[in-house]
């Protein structure tokens, strides 16, 4: 049996330009994309769903794969990826940011530690609703959710010559106004309380002002802001919840609407 050259050059686009848009997905998804997993893992979970995926995919394009349509092709297929895990990616941002103004609030905004998965340093209330969002992530099977929509969108957007509409980043920007208004609806109840809490503080100083506040005030701020973000817990779940259905829609608008 002969094969010629055209032949295994197509033989690898096909497995070559799905490879690409799911490798993209893959870097920037949350829990995937952390620096505590291995390059060569992260390379090895791309190539297991690369493999599980192309058999089921329409036939690839007849186009060169060292063209200048070849390069493009590929260029639209990091793009798609990179949007996909992008928008999941804004989710986890916003409760981020709610944890940053819930620490600046209560005191702990000088509190640091380093987020092993970004490798950048973070408020410990930040990473605190990090963790607790990742953990949820993976007990509503969210990356698998992630990968079956990875796997839809190789059928809504063939690998062709196309990429996302402009339809579809605008509905991605829309979505990333959510990192502030998910940010707000975390933050808001306990945000609201130690606000009371501060006016009180500012009533006794005012009435008693040889009471030394600071010494009692930061202590007593810290404490109740703990107790506010217990009390606050059993609202995160619908709210994560409804992020992560605003999320899947706009996935379906950015590899939907560039048909």
């Amino acid at each position: 049996m002969n094969i010629t050259s055209e032949e295994l050059i197509s033989f690898i686009a096909s497995y070559l330009w799905p490879f690409i848009r799911i490798a993209a997905l893959i870097s920037v998804v949350p829990i995937l994309s952390s620096q505590v997993v291995p390059k060569r893992a992260k390379i090895g979970i791309a190539s297991l769903i690369t493999l599980v995926v192309v058999p089921t995919l329409e036939p690839m394009p007849a186009v060169e794969l060292f063209s200048a349509d070849g390069l493009l092709i590929g260029i639209y297929q990091m793009l798609i990826g990179l949007a996909i895990g992008f928008t999941v990616r804004i989710v986890f941002s916003a409760f981020e940011t709610g944890g940053h103004v819930i620490g600046q609030t209560m005191g702990l905004g000088f509190a640091q530690m380093v987020d092993p998965s970004n490798g950048i340093t973070v408020p410990v209330v930040s990473q605190f609703y990090t963790v607790v969002g990742t953990l949820l992530f993976l007990a509503l099977n969210g990356h698998l959710i992630v990968i079956e929509v990875l796997s839809e969108s190789f059928k809504t957007m063939p690998i062709a010559m196309q990429t996302i509409s402009t339809n579809g980043l605008w509905s991605l920007m829309i979505l990333s106004s959510w990192i502030f208004k998910g940010a707000v609806l975390i933050a808001l109840p306990a945000v609201s309380a130690l606000l009371l809490v501060n006016i009180a503080f500012g009533v006794m100083m005012r009435a008693a002002p040889q009471l030394n506040i600071f010494a009692i005030g930061f202590p007593l701020s810290l404490t109740l802001g703990f107790v506010f973000i217990l009390v606050t817990l059993p609202i995160f779940l619908p709210q994560f919840t409804d992020l992560l259905d605003s999320a899947f829609l706009t996935i379906e608008d950015l590899v939907g609407s560039g048909r």
